[in-house]
């Protein structure tokens, strides 16, 4: 158990570390962007109230986004995206993984202490690329030592025993001493321009091409190969489903699932903030499936509802349901006393309190929930699709995650984040428009 939480928090700490790094790299990237943008705009500050402000309250304060500066995040975003896979639309990027041939030459000394020399041909080709020929090696020689040809894939390695070639190679006694004119052993490794050469236990060399700095498009592909697969998904979907199609279904089910978290919630959210009864009545349910993720009731949404839509529907309606219970929970309970006190001074009835007091103060809190229980939704579709589903975009990538189609993923990553950042945008517009009177007292 302790070394367990041992490697634990050493594993934490390197990804401490990790996170540090790029978040210090992207800051840096900021701070220079801000400083360029400063360098056009010095002169041009504004010297309205909201330039002098110097304290803000709440999401619509005065402090608004600089466009300019979303610009360039998005752009930084994709230029550390193309340097980070070698990207060939930038004119700079990191050093790639070596392709082409290579070879190297090696000691062997035979039982009866003879010393000989024999090459050995290396082929590396790109990681996918089929028919690809061995290279040509040559004469070894009248020596026991004979050459080796090697093909080997970028980034991958491979094991060479080259004593299985040789003249009395499988003797007793048989072994290589040097790479290239250096001492190798198991543990002294030989690295020379273009791989690396390491000898096992029992005495086989294992071959590593050099593998630069980029990442292997198997964990992150360069952005045109996504932009390049998007658009084949586009013509001819995936799996005998149009890609739309996927995003339609996706769509359709964070919309149902969220408008009846909705329905119910919010009813239920003012009458827990209206009535201390009620309040104490679900109080315990809420709070107690509040903290339970939508993922964990996975098994019991399949043996409840099976792996239909209901299923679906299901798991997206509980994971917006107590989100928008406490967002209208908080927001009737964060209505102002002397607003009500003031209208009940004025004649007016609980009707009119709830509709004319309550219920547009409650709103601004109401919308925030419910863009945090979109974002959640969107989040969940994923796992909803994982029911047995036929269609989405959730269905799509955990479909080509399964054969390691890294692009795909990608594609269907980026267009869930587009279309939940459009809604998000929507949301927004709406409030502004229904609920003005937000962040104004």
């Amino acid at each position: 158990m302790g070394q367990e939480i041992l490697d634990l928090l050493v594993s934490t700490f390197w990804m401490i570390l990790g996170i540090a790094g790029i978040f210090a790299i992207y800051l840096a990237i900021s701070a220079g962007c801000w400083f360029v943008h400063s360098l056009f705009t010095r002169n041009r500050a504004g010297t309205g109230y909201g330039s002098l402000k110097t304290v803000t309250f709440g999401d619509e304060s005065s402090v608004v986004a600089n466009r300019i500066a979303s610009i360039a995040a998005v752009v930084a975003v994709f230029v550390l995206w193309g340097v980070a896979t070698g990207s060939n639309l930038l004119p700079f990027t990191l050093p790639q993984p070596f392709t082409g041939d290579t070879q190297f030459e090696y000691t062997a000394v035979n039982p009866a202490g003879d010393t000989d020399t024999g090459m050995v041909f290396v082929r590396v080709h790109a990681f996918g690329e089929e028919g690809v020929e061995k290279p040509e090696g040559k004469d070894g020689g009248d020596g026991f030592a004979k050459d080796d040809i090697v093909v080997v894939a970028e980034r991958r390695s491979k094991v060479l025993r080259v004593q299985n070639n040789d003249e009395g190679g499988k003797e007793d006694g048989f072994r290589v001493t040097h790479v290239n004119g250096q001492p190798i052993s198991s543990d002294s490794p030989v690295t020379y321009s273009d791989a690396t050469v390491e000898m096992t236990g029992k005495g086989s060399l294992f071959i590593k091409p050099d593998t630069g700095w980029t990442m292997e498009a198997l964990y992150l592909p360069p952005p045109e190969q996504v932009w390049k697969r998007f658009w084949q998904l586009n013509a001819e979907g995936y799996q005998n489903v149009g890609l739309w199609e996927n995003v339609f279904w996706s769509l359709i089910r964070v919309v149902v699932g969220f408008g009846l978290g909705c329905l119910f919630g919010i009813p239920l959210g003012f009458a827990m903030g209206l009535n201390s009864w009620m309040r104490g009545w679900f109080d315990p349910i809420v709070e107690f499936m509040r903290p339970v993720p939508p993922l964990a009731l996975i098994p019991l949404v399949i043996i409840w509802f099976g792996i239909g839509e209901q299923g679906k529907i299901s798991l997206l309606f509980l994971a917006a349901l107590w989100i928008m219970t406490i967002a209208a929970r908080a927001g009737v309970s964060g209505v102002n006393i002397s607003k009500v006190h003031a209208a009940y001074s004025l004649g007016a009835t609980k009707r009119q309190i709830l509709s004319k007091v309550i219920l547009p103060n409650s709103l601004p809190e109401i919308f925030t929930g419910a863009r945090v229980a979109m974002g959640v939704c969107w989040g969940t579709v994923v796992a909803a699709e994982l029911v047995a589903a036929e269609k989405g975009a959730g269905k799509m990538i955990i479909a080509a995650s399964k054969f390691q189609l890294t692009d795909i993923v990608i594609v269907g990553i980026i267009l869930i984040g587009i279309i939940g950042y459009m809604i998000d945008i929507m949301m927004r517009q709406a409030e502004n428009f229904l609920v003005p009177w937000k962040g104004r007292g």
